[in-house]
């Protein structure tokens, strides 16, 4: 299916995809901080072949709109509702990886109506301090995503993965030069912001936590510490760093559907 795009309440256009049989239990992916929903690719093939697979650039990213101005946790997670609500979708399953996880922490406390399962990826419910946010945000603004490629990349892959999967390194550095830097920064402000960790003992969903051995954006103990809170969560941690999805997209991928396996 071609691209497509709903506005939402405040006058934002999201772009969003389907993949996958027409009929079958929609799955909804969220992107991360920097990404588009191309960050997907390795899953895609897999994923299609079971569900109707749902994606969409957030807000600031890809081919959505990127207003100016702070976003807040809040507004990323109504993006997704409306989102929903526009598709006329009652209820999907969530995976989301980094800030599309965060995401799924929101759905899952403020709109459990609407998730089956979620399965939140490479993310944590809090990350400080404020300052290092500021630090990004001003940097974005004053000097453009180039200045922050470098690290952005070494945060995402190991090394190792960075010189045997240079093909794949290369096209999510592009997408993250490509996003635009205000809408980079306005969910740099959403993340700084957010501090989920009281909320996320009212996850009520099926829920399971990946995490990257590797990762030092949100390292394992923050992923052991988030599936200790969402009661019932499984943990799996897989040999990559934050972008696991990209670095070991085949447990990745076995991951998600063992964990999904006949949930409608």
């Amino acid at each position: 299916m071609e691209l497509q795009f709903i506005t939402t309440g405040d006058g934002c256009k999201i772009a969003y995809r389907f993949d996958g049989p027409t009929e079958g239990p929609v799955l909804l992916l969220s992107n991360s901080l920097g990404t588009d929903m191309s960050m997907w690719a390795p899953q895609m093939e897999a994923l299609s072949s079971r569900f109707r697979v749902l994606r969409y650039d957030s807000r600031g990213h890809g081919t959505s709109d990127a207003p100016a101005g702070a976003y807040s946790m809040d507004r990323l997670g109504r993006d997704a509702i409306e989102l929903l609500d526009a598709l006329r979708l009652d209820r999907v399953a969530f995976c989301g990886l980094s800030k599309g996880g965060m995401v799924g922490q929101w759905l899952g406390y403020r709109a459990p109506e609407r998730i089956t399962a979620l399965i939140l990826a490479n993310t944590a419910p809090f990350m400080g301090p404020p300052a290092s946010w500021d630090a990004r945000i001003a940097a974005a603004r004053e000097q453009g995503l180039a200045a922050l490629a470098s690290a952005s990349a070494g945060r995402w892959f190991t090394p190792a993965f960075q010189q045997r999967g240079k093909a794949a390194v290369e096209a999510i550095e592009a997408a993250f030069l490509q996003t635009d830097p205000e809408g980079y920064a306005g969910c740099c402000a959403a993340i700084r912001d957010m501090d989920l960790r009281p909320t996320a003992p009212l996850i009520a969903a099926p829920t399971l936590v990946i995490g990257g051995t590797q990762d030092p954006s949100t390292p394992p103990d923050q992923a052991r510490a988030l599936a200790g809170a969402v009661k019932g969560a499984k943990l799996a941690l897989l040999d990559a760093a934050h972008l696991s999805n990209v670095e070991a997209p085949e447990a990745f991928t076995e991951q998600v559907l063992g964990f999904l396996g006949g949930r409608p």
